[in-house]
């Protein structure tokens, strides 16, 4: 059965020019789409319209009366332990033995790190994605003291997510793999500590009367919304004005925009500040990640996407800010260090002393300057691309995020050049329009997810360096 539905009449457009075609598009809305004469597609939006969604937690973090505790160390499990947010995670808890304990472990397929990881911290379960590789996993383990259930593929993972001594979820896996462990853990009245973006920019009209529902609270785990979450605490309900997003500017913010033809995947994966993995280094090269953490911030926060703005600020000192009612701005700021905004959600509402020889502390005398610019859109039309998919809401932003991880996938495989991202996002938004849905269950947004890497794979690009369907 075909997943169709018509524009929702609140939505009043979706913002997507076509690829195929050189001209000025008007679509409903008043919104404008032309393509600069450099080939960089621009657009100007002059009205559009769409349902604020209702903010998931933390919303005003507001701690309720008879919090739920619990005896010694915090439970917790995490989904994607041998990727970088589960390793950080693993990280804090070997720091704070007294604070954490594990109770479950799932992974992909490194299954080397996971029996390593296993031995250290004796998760009661253990889950590896990749079924091929449970009798690998049974096998690095045989000489281990300690030996741990386990349970393979995706049910061994929602297993992990919902696990009934966890509190709380860490949940690492990139993509729309971390969707359904996230759903079942939900489902299953766990906090979130989130780190799987997938989960509100595809997942969010599904996922936020989700979590309002059983009650959960999703705290961001990622640098950004770590700090939005931080700076409105104790803030007064409708005291939030504004959200500015801070961005280093990537591997290109100081290359002119005329040279990024040239660009090759070593460049895109120098990072000035962080040091990532290459999906997410090249995401900060394109500022695509900043696009989508528009989206999150949307969802997370409930601001209208009017009221988020982002700001270039080369140091990644200030991790992001808020602007209340009255004009104050609130900012939180530390060294680039990823394992502050995981360990925060994790600690949260309390706040764990760190040693200052693992945990140096910000010596503002030492940094000298910070500094900020406004974000070029022509170097950077992955702005104008996110904010135009989030304003169009349901399906279009997950499609959007699934085009864009499609596409990066094959820069860094070398079959299309640094450019041609920003090209094959667009087309495939523009062909999703056909088809958008508004409210999505939870199977229409993981559909739309692969039909997006599929249309994405299959979109050849012509001598022009244009994407065209296959």
């Amino acid at each position: 059965m075909a997943l169709k539905s018509p524009l929702h009449a609140d939505i009043g457009g979706i913002s997507f020019l076509d690829s195929r075609k050189g001209s000025l598009l008007k679509l409903k809305g008043g919104i404008y789409l032309k393509r600069k004469e450099n080939g960089m597609p621009h657009v100007r939006l002059t009205r559009c319209s769409a349902q604020v969604p209702p903010p998931a937690w933390p919303g005003r973090a507001v701690v309720e009366p008879g919090r739920k505790v619990w005896d010694g160390p915090k439970p917790i499990s995490i989904v994607g332990s041998t990727g970088s947010i589960g390793t950080q995670t693993l990280d804090i808890v070997a720091e704070n033995p007294n604070k954490f304990r594990v109770v479950a472990l799932a992974a992909g397929s490194n299954v080397t790190l996971l029996a390593d990881q296993v031995k250290t911290f004796k998760p009661q379960l253990v889950a590896v994605r990749n079924e091929s590789l449970v009798d690998e996993l049974k096998e690095a383990l045989a000489d281990a003291e300690y030996k741990p259930e386990i349970i393979p593929g995706e049910q061994g993972v929602i297993e992990v997510a919902r696990h009934p001594d966890a509190v709380t979820v860490v949940t690492g896996i990139v993509g729309c793999a971390g969707l359904k462990p996230t759903v079942a853990a939900i489902e299953a009245g766990k906090d979130i500590a989130l780190a799987n973006k997938e989960t509100l920019i595809a997942g969010g009209p599904f996922v936020l009367p989700l979590a309002q529902k059983h009650k959960v609270k999703i705290l961001p785990a990622d640098s950004e919304h770590s700090a939005i979450f931080q700076c409105i605490q104790g803030l007064p309900e409708g005291a939030l004005r504004r959200i500015i997003l801070t961005a280093s500017g990537g591997a290109f913010r100081d290359l002119p925009v005329e040279k990024l033809k040239e660009v090759k995947v070593a460049d895109a994966l120098k990072h000035p500040n962080w040091d990532m993995g290459k999906k997410i280094t090249v995401d900060s090269a394109t500022l695509f990640n900043k696009g989508l953490e528009v989206i999150e911030a949307h969802y997370l926060f409930g601001a209208e996407y009017d009221d988020i703005e982002i700001v270039i600020h080369p140091q990644s000192i200030i991790h992001s800010m808020v602007e209340t009612q009255d004009s104050s701005v609130l900012a939180q700021l530390g060294w680039p260090d990823m394992r502050l905004p995981i360990l925060y959600t994790m600690s949260w509402p309390e706040r764990i002393y760190c040693s200052e020889i693992t945990w140096p502390r910000l010596d503002l005398c030492k940094l000298g300057s910070l500094t900020f610019k406004a974000p070029d859109n022509v170097k950077y039309p992955s702005m104008d691309l996110a904010y135009s998919a989030g304003r169009a809401g349901g399906t279009m932003t997950g499609v959007l995020s699934a085009a864009n991880e499609k596409a990066v996938e094959m820069f860094i495989n070398e079959k299309i050049g640094y450019l041609d991202i920003f090209k094959i996002v667009e087309l495939t938004c523009a062909e999703h329009r056909k088809e958008l849905v508004t409210s999505p269950s939870l199977e229409e947004i993981i559909h739309y997810d692969l039909w997006a890497r599929e249309f994405a794979a299959n979109s050849l690009l012509s001598s022009g360096r244009r994407p065209v369907l296959a």
